[in-house]
């Protein structure tokens, strides 16, 4: 990456100050999304709040973006690059138990079922703050060198109809096509970090995320009687137990972390009748792109194997999804530094993996990425033991959206005028 900007410290300055003078109206923005959220592919109204926004600042805007996604391109006043900043919309199947003036009591459908609708992961907080960055670089839109791009995704947490992750959609849709981005920036609210610290790391941040089900074929028989069939039940059970030596004693757990878990088991109907099948499914998640294929390999393997011993039959399903969240380690190198200038050193520290996985991904394989958690846990509360984000509690302390603000627009235009 090339050198810094040497005018950086007044340019931190400027966006600090611009951002505590815009902090009212940032908050005011999370509150109404908070208040009216919307699910996967289902964001008109959020769409429209940001697009109208983007639009009376004199950004240019396309809408219907990979379905309901926003974006805005804004030229700076001198030549230069171009950069990509990104904020995802939608929300959860979550019903609020967060005791708010502003608590959603939203419902929607969501897979034939009314449901109740929360942002339990912090998107409305996303949104708030690009906006907040909009506002923000629109104003110092003559001394920018080059173009920011602005995406308001859609669907990060998956609508599970068949449909493609949001961040796969307006990519399908020409997002990072003219102009074209050398770069993407975005962040995520955790409450695993207290407010307004921020933290992220080179390479892998956050973990790739793949669908498992297995499909468990034996004879059914009566419960008195297991000799006289083949318990799909207990060659499960030893399935289940046998994958979980992949990660600890098949792989070299000293180079990258690994999880295989199953999550539900669905087989039989009575209590004395041994059941002909049973499915099981689950998900892997891993950090590495060899890692993940090697996993692939031996659990297929492994559930065959066990379920051909006991004179079953497995049939095992592995539902490719989202990859390593990968932050390109020159870009973040760079920007770890940009962050330390842009919003204090002392709130910039290293992340340790994390396991939950990101659509953000799949942009940052199209052009060089960085990744950043901001802290959302309010002082005095053990970030440890806060609802953790998709909790019906999970909450966010407001004052720490002022600090997104400034990391996305100083990230932005200090990478734009940089020397």
């Amino acid at each position: 990456m090339d050198t810094i900007n040497p005018t950086s410290q007044a340019l931190s300055d400027r966006i600090s100050a611009a951002a505590l003078a815009i902090e009212d109206k940032v908050i005011a923005w999370r509150r109404d999304i908070h208040q009216n959220p919307e699910l996967s592919y289902q964001e008109t109204r959020t769409a429209s709040l940001a697009a109208e926004h983007l639009g009376k600042l004199g950004i240019e805007v396309k809408t219907g973006v990979g379905i309901t996604g926003v974006v805005g391109i804004l030229k700076g006043g001198k030549p230069g690059g171009i950069v990509a900043l990104r904020a995802d919309m939608d929300a959860l199947p979550v019903e609020e138990r967060v005791d708010l003036p502003f608590a959603s009591r939203a419902k929607a459908q969501w897979l034939g079922q009314t449901v109740p609708v929360m942002h339990a992961c912090g998107h409305d907080a996303h949104v708030a703050i690009l906006m907040g960055v909009a506002e923000i670089l629109a104003s110092l839109r003559e001394e920018i060198a080059g173009t920011v791009k602005f995406l308001f995704q859609p669907n990060e947490e998956g609508s599970y109809d068949g449909r493609p992750s949001g961040a796969q959609a307006m990519i399908d849709d020409g997002v990072f096509g003219d102009p074209v981005p050398t770069a993407v920036f975005g962040l995520h609210v955790t409450s695993a970090q207290a407010s307004g610290a921020i933290a992220l790391r080179p390479a892998g941040l956050m973990a790739s995320a793949d669908s498992i089900k297995i499909d468990v074929q034996g004879r059914q028989t009566h419960g008195s009687s297991p000799w006289r069939g083949v318990d799909p039940v207990v060659t499960a059970a030893q399935i289940i137990l046998a994958l979980q030596t992949i990660p600890s004693r098949q792989l070299d757990v000293t180079k990258t972390p690994a999880v295989l878990t199953i999550a539900t088991v669905h087989g039989g109907v009575r209590a004395n009748i041994i059941p002909d099948t049973l499915e099981m499914q689950g998900t892997i998640r891993t950090h590495d792109e060899a890692v993940r294929a090697d996993i692939w390999r031996r659990l297929e393997k492994t559930a065959t194997t066990i379920a051909e011993s006991q004179g079953a039959t497995a049939t095992v399903e592995v539902s490719e999804g989202v990859p390593v969240t990968y932050n390109d380690p020159p870009l973040t190198a760079w920007g770890t530094k940009s962050l330390g200038r842009g919003v204090g050193e002392e709130r910039v520290t290293e992340s340790r993996p994390v396991m939950g996985a990101e659509d953000f991904s799949i942009l940052a394989q199209k052009v060089p990425g960085m990744f950043f958690f901001l802290g959302v846990t309010p002082p005095g509360e053990d970030p440890r033991e806060a609802p953790a984000n998709h909790s019906p509690l999970f909450h966010i302390h407001e004052p720490a959206l002022k600090y997104g603000v400034r990391a996305l627009a100083y990230l932005a235009i200090d990478y734009l005028n940089r020397r």
